[in-house]
């Protein structure tokens, strides 16, 4: 009888697309997040949690990614007895789940109904360096105002949300197009009808930043050159057809009311084109109004990424400031948020339509932001660790965690194995912890114990001389009586 196989042991890795946040990523996003939560809930928005499960059926077909089974969605049939069960999926955003929860709670929500949701969504995308599978998102969407004043507070709340979590003033700009106004280009062109070429069109136009006008021109009409020397074929316009769309590119100008004049110029006699640019108008006299200026909110119509899911303005929160990329070369951050008013998501569920805005902030990317510019640590402080000298006097280590742990100060006590002290400490830097608490025999007689400030010992190891050993000793004894009292004292000249 042939002998059965010895069972292969499971390989411990992720799957590919996706990675393990330990805990000062945690920590980090946690209080990023919170904060942002705190902006949205002075704006009046209650928090929503939706199931991280939606049927297929809910959750639509908006994903681009169409290589992918279930058009990159991660999902699967529930086993039935007939083999008819559900298709259900990972929600792929915070948006969809927001549409299906409307339209079920609808009778017992206010209307307009202003939520935030915060929280992992994932997509069966194809992975690369600094794609993953799954992410987080932080949505804010107001649902049921058709208004504008929606959109404009949607727009200021973005920007108090960027200073709040430390992203200064003149470091980021929001800025707002509108896809009516692209329509009413589309209107002009003769293009509405002609879904192919239309397409081609939009496809061309997010193009923009990366070719620049003539680029723009030349895939428009008879096609162009790229980078590597390959032909490109043009949409097949004539100069005339596409002399709307580059209008509508080129018209940003200084003063926000000629930017408005370029577009009404670009649209020509489209009614749908004019109540865009007038739509943006109002969010323009309303941001000013509030005092949000064209330094921190202004109407660009190069936005144009995305216009083919929303029906009205569309939003993005872009930071100015210059990063080192990987290569070391100087370039701008770019975008951390994205957003706009889409009308007819509910309708999908209701079959009426429901004006909805709101806008999705990009986590990962805000904390890279963050600690880019110095708002955040690059790692976290870890606990006050309180070494074990005696493991037969646990108790008395565990009675100096307590009170330390009641005055609000993190602190943990060394539970591996205690017999070599250097290893203790070993651990303590592991953990990046601020400070060791050492009470052995002597001390526990003498009423003592030994702090040692692990900050101050590793700055005075790099750089001091022996003289400022001295003066700045890295290890003090107080009174058993003034542990708390002096961990605090030594935390807060750290700045912990």
């Amino acid at each position: 009888m042939a002998k059965a196989g010895k069972q292969p042991r499971p390989k411990a890795e992720t799957p590919k697309g996706f990675r393990d946040y330990f805990g000062p990523e945690v920590t980090q996003r946690t209080e990023m997040l919170s904060s942002i939560a705190a902006v949205y809930h002075q704006y009046g928005f209650d928090a929503l949690e939706s199931s991280a499960v939606e049927t297929v059926e809910s959750l639509g077909k908006f994903l681009p990614d169409v290589d992918r089974p279930n058009e990159g969605v991660f999902a699967w049939q529930e086993d039935e007895d007939d083999g008819k069960g559900d298709w259900l999926a990972l929600r792929y955003d915070l948006t969809a789940p927001l549409a299906r929860v409307y339209a079920q709670h609808r009778n017992d929500l206010p209307t307009p109904y202003r939520r935030y949701a915060m929280g992992p969504v994932w997509r069966n995308e194809k992975p690369g360096p600094g794609r993953f599978r799954q992410f987080y998102q932080c949505d804010a969407d107001t649902v049921g105002a058709a208004n504008v004043a929606a959109d404009a507070e949607i727009c200021a709340m973005l920007s108090d949300t960027l200073e709040r979590v430390g992203i200064p003033r003149g470091d980021y700009i929001v800025r707002v197009n509108n896809r009516k106004v692209l329509n009413g280009i589309l209107e002009t062109m003769g293009l509405v009808d002609d879904a192919g070429r239309r397409d081609a069109v939009l496809r061309t136009i997010d193009k923009f930043d990366k070719v620049g006008e003539s680029g723009v021109q030349e895939l428009l009409t008879k096609g162009r050159l790229d980078a590597s020397g390959a032909f490109i074929d043009g949409v097949g316009l004539s100069e005339d057809q596409a002399a709307p769309v580059l209008a509508f590119l080129t018209s940003k100008a200084d003063e926000v009311a000629t930017t408005l004049r370029n577009l009404q110029g670009a649209v020509g006699q489209s009614v749908t084109g004019l109540e865009g640019v007038q739509e943006l108008e109002t969010i323009a006299e309303l941001m000013t109004a509030q005092g949000y200026n064209a330094d921190r909110v202004m109407i660009d119509p190069s936005v144009v990424r995305g216009l083919g899911y929303y029906t009205g303005p569309v939003f993005e929160a872009e930071l100015t400031f210059e990063i080192l990329d990987e290569k070391g070369r100087r370039r701008q951050f770019g975008s951390v948020s994205g957003g706009g008013r889409y009308d007819d998501l509910v309708k999908r569920f209701t079959g009426q339509a429901v004006p909805a805005t709101g806008i999705s902030i990009g986590v990962d990317r805000l904390l890279a932001a963050l600690q880019a510019k110095g708002r955040m640590a690059a790692e976290v402080q870890g606990p006050v660790v309180v070494t074990v000298m005696d493991r037969d006097r646990m108790a008395d280590y565990q009675a100096m965690v307590g009170e330390l742990r009641q005055a609000g100060i993190r602190a943990e006590v060394y539970l591996g194995n205690p017999k070599n002290f250097g290893n203790q400490l070993k651990y303590a830097d592991k953990r990046n912890s601020p400070i060791a608490v050492i009470e052995g025999g002597n001390e526990k007689e003498a009423g003592i114990v030994q702090i040692k400030d692990l900050i101050l010992g590793a700055k005075i190891a790099e750089n001091a001389t022996l003289e400022e050993w001295k003066e700045r000793p890295s290890q003090i004894e107080v009174p058993r009586t003034q542990l708390v009292e002096k961990v605090r004292e030594i935390l807060d000249g750290q700045g912990g």
